[in-house]
């Protein structure tokens, strides 16, 4: 292929000259708008996929697919921004209609089930987008220091380095080889339940209660197993895995003592990048409300941030200083709520549990609601704050357990 040729859905070489032509489902919608009739259900869906296929920048082995989802932050946030600098009012509207936006888009695709990248795209480009009007619009002012600007930049540096690691393995599960995929038909017939539901724990056979409301979805192992491991069986990935493993639908895949999926990372937190997950939302959060104070402090001068913030009767005298108090509530909106996330994931691991265990906990109504309901307490691993905090430090430092093929 030439850097401008590639290979459509449909599998036949295309040209991006071409970008445009042999679109049956594009010619059909227009001639239908044209004569006044309705499309056909799913018509717009396969226009969509068309067009997501054809966008495409040359490359050296061939022309490169554009992610659609990568599009819309780098393209409207500076547009709504700007916008909003404008007027007072325009900019009260603009702020207060983006997190709605993002969390309809968020509802929508957490619905579909849809992995996207538009929330990383989205805080990346919030992140190199306000550092440039940081540097662009506030530093010239002259009341910010060469040590704070350096200050700054190690900080957006550090929350990358974590952001990167944390993009890493979550600690997948590994898959059995087609041929060599265990059976859970070698259990006894009294200890399986198989569904992919994927509680998290399993009892051993010296109890017979349930473990966070058990109902269904288990492959119990017989007494042999070692005491205090705990199993079930996963009919998706067809493998049994450790106690607190779970399988995320959006990745498809088992992940060792899941957390959550977090649309930010495009990935999931799990076993091998919870620390690092945490690493980056307290350098994002260290950053974010320093870069905030820098630049309050240099457009409302005289006073605290806090009141700066709700109080800045020169914000709107130019356009310069209106663009940066803008930013500042952008990012102060975001450093919201980012800070609530990282609130919950620090008592979720100061009582030793994930947020996965939490949802399924208030689901079978097993757990305890804490400290105003902003944790709940499964009372299945909570060990005491030291020791519950000891083990989240020790996550990774431990060798695996056993892969599923050993274990059956």
């Amino acid at each position: 292929l030439c850097c401008c040729e590639y290979v459509d859905r449909r599998g036949r070489r295309n040209h991006l000259a071409a970008c445009c032509c042999d679109c049956e489902e594009l010619d059909d919608g227009c001639d239908r708008w044209l004569t006044c009739k309705s499309l056909p259900p799913g018509a717009l869906e396969r226009i969509a996929d068309t067009i997501a296929d054809r966008l495409r920048v040359p490359w050296f082995s061939g022309a490169v697919k554009i992610n659609v989802s990568l599009v819309p932050p780098l393209v409207l946030l500076p547009v709504f921004l700007h916008v909003a600098a404008l007027h007072f009012l325009l900019g009260l509207i603009v702020l207060t209609s983006l997190p709605v936006v993002v969390l309809w888009y968020y509802y929508l695709t957490h619905r579909r089930k849809e992995r996207t990248l538009f929330f990383l795209s989205l805080g990346l480009f919030s992140l190199g987008y306000m550092y440039y009007v940081f540097l662009r619009e506030v530093v010239p002012r002259g009341h910010v220091e060469y040590s704070q600007v350096v200050a700054l930049t190690c900080g957006l540096i550090l929350m990358l380095a974590a952001l990167s690691r944390a993009k890493k393995d979550p600690g997948y599960l590994p898959i059995p080889a087609g041929d060599e995929k265990p059976s859970h038909q070698g259990l006894p017939n009294k200890s399986v339940r198989g569904s992919s539901s994927g509680l998290h724990g399993i009892s051993s056979a010296a109890s017979s209660r349930a473990v966070n409301g058990e109902a269904k979805g288990y492959c119990r192992i017989p007494a042999e197993q070692p005491e205090g491991v705990k199993k079930d069986w996963c009919t998706k990935c067809q493998l049994v895995r450790p106690a607190r493993a779970g399988h995320c639908r959006l990745c498809g895949r088992c992940v060792r003592r899941l957390d959550h999926h977090c649309v930010w990372i495009n990935s999931c937190v799990g076993e091998q990048n919870h620390q690092a997950f945490i690493l980056a939302l307290s350098f994002f959060m260290l950053t974010s409300v320093y870069g905030i104070t820098l630049t309050l402090h240099s457009i409302c001068r005289g006073r605290t941030p806090f009141v700066a913030l709700l109080y800045c009767p020169g914000a709107y005298s130019d356009y310069s200083s209106a663009l940066s108090f803008t930013c500042v509530w952008y990012c102060a909106i975001v450093t919201a709520g980012m800070g609530y996330i990282l609130l919950i994931q620090l008592l979720n691991i100061s009582y030793n549990v994930t947020e996965r265990e939490a949802r399924l906990a208030l689901r079978d109504n097993t757990g305890r609601r804490l400290l105003g309901g902003l944790v709940i307490d499964t009372g299945h691993y909570n060990r005491g704050l030291l020791c519950n905090w000891g083990h989240f430090l020790s996550l990774g430092s431990s060798p695996p357990q056993r892969s599923a093929e050993d274990i059956v």
